[in-house]
């Protein structure tokens, strides 16, 4: 089910749970989310949180992108990204059909500078370029993977497939996300990489948590856990160790569990604290810096915004951390302001997170919410608000 043009997410749950012929009693016994909170959501009185979206897209047994609308069609047309969307996906369906005899690959160490490259791009907010780039990448990778039929090959592979995995998550394609994950961990088997298939549990695991499904998130991160210990001792161990960590740590927040998310950040500080700031390792902007970005999230979910807001402010990015972070970072502690009640910080830290990284803002389901709360709060903000909510589209 699509959703209309600048539809809010309480009026989708709305048509949704009509459509089901449910009260709002009954939907809120269902999903578990306090009557009080599911009525104002649908009137438009209060954002939509993350765990509100998954608990009442599990009770009406839809996907969370049915809840909030993604992807964002409109503005996808508007940008010109939607036409890049079918190009990466029937790249990611010649995975398992061998060298294409019509393609000259070139060798793999431009390859890697290529993959390389992309993987910079997207972390520095360049989505557009780097979804106009990544279809026929993939395509020449896997006719060289292939033909190589050697470690080095499918790991190149497994690079590629893990930006198509970016970009389809960001761009809110959660079926094309998954099937470039799939594909990402085939390859990471086939190049006998534990690092690699362990960072694909911890991607999978993200998806299992935006749709709400803790359990497999929880199972996803000890098996990709125990994939890890395969893995030589060292620093890039430690990375994607500490990295899961994290992940899992939202998850139980998230899950509303703080004995479990206490634990994870716990674990991922005595890891980052050994590693220092590794932000290239992998990519994955693992460090200090980043566990105290996770813990931000870790007390939204929480639902102790106060506490959240304080830790996000006092949170010192160093010089170069990937714009993409620092986007997603400014979304999270606008989100907490808004909750808090600092409607003025949280619209700078709205703005700030589009100056960071505008294609991925854009596009961010926090930032929508977040900007549909201030909204809803009726108070006055400068005319460049409005602008702002022109620019999201809503």
């Amino acid at each position: 089910m699509h959703a209309l043009p600048h539809d809010r997410t309480g009026a989708r749950i709305k048509r949704l749970r009509l459509e089901r012929h449910l009260t709002q009693r009954a939907l809120s016994d269902l999903s578990q989310v306090p009557y009080s909170t599911l009525t104002k959501t649908e009137q438009g009185v209060l954002p939509a949180s993350p765990h509100l979206i998954a608990a009442v897209a599990r009770a009406l047994r839809v996907e969370v992108a049915t809840v909030t609308g993604q992807p964002y069609v409109t503005e996808l047309r508007a940008d010109e990204l939607d036409v890049l969307i079918q190009p990466i996906r029937e790249a990611l369906n010649v995975y398992d059909l061998g060298a294409d005899p019509e393609i000259t690959s070139r060798p793999l160490p431009i390859l890697q500078e290529d993959a390389g490259r992309l993987l910079v791009a997207v972390r520095a907010g360049d989505i557009k370029q780097v979804a106009g780039q990544l279809p026929g990448l993939i395509v020449e990778a896997t006719t060289a993977a292939h033909a190589a039929g050697a470690a080095e090959g499918w790991l190149l592979l497994a690079s590629y497939y893990r930006t198509a995995y970016d970009v389809t998550s960001k761009l809110g394609f959660p079926d094309l996300a998954m099937i470039a994950l799939s594909r990402m961990e085939w390859a990471a088997e086939r190049g006998s990489s534990p690092v690699i298939g362990g960072m694909s549990r911890y991607m999978r695991a993200l998806t299992y948590l935006r749709a709400g499904e803790y359990r497999t998130g929880e199972r996803l991160v000890r098996t990709g856990l125990g994939v890890l210990e395969q893995a030589g001792p060292g620093r890039e161990r430690d990375v994607l160790t500490g990295q899961l960590h994290l992940g899992a740590a939202v998850m139980a927040g998230r899950a509303r569990d703080r004995t479990a998310a206490d634990g994870h950040l716990g674990e991922a500080d005595r890891l980052a604290r050994a590693t220092g700031e590794a932000s290239t390792v992998h990519w994955l902007s693992f460090g200090p810096t980043n566990v105290s970005v996770h813990r931000v999230s870790v007390l939204a979910e929480l639902d102790e915004y106060g506490q959240a807001a304080q830790v996000g402010r006092a949170v010192e990015m160093p010089k170069g951390w990937p714009a993409s972070r620092r986007s997603h970072h400014f979304a999270e502690l606008a989100r907490a302001q808004m909750w808090d009640g600092s409607l003025d910080d949280a619209f700078g830290n709205l703005l700030r997170a589009r100056r960071a990284a505008p294609q991925q803002a854009r596009y961010h389901q926090t930032v929508r919410e977040t900007y549909a709360g201030l909204e809803a709060a009726k108070r006055q903000l400068p005319d460049s608000f409005l602008s702002f909510g022109s620019w999201l589209g809503v």
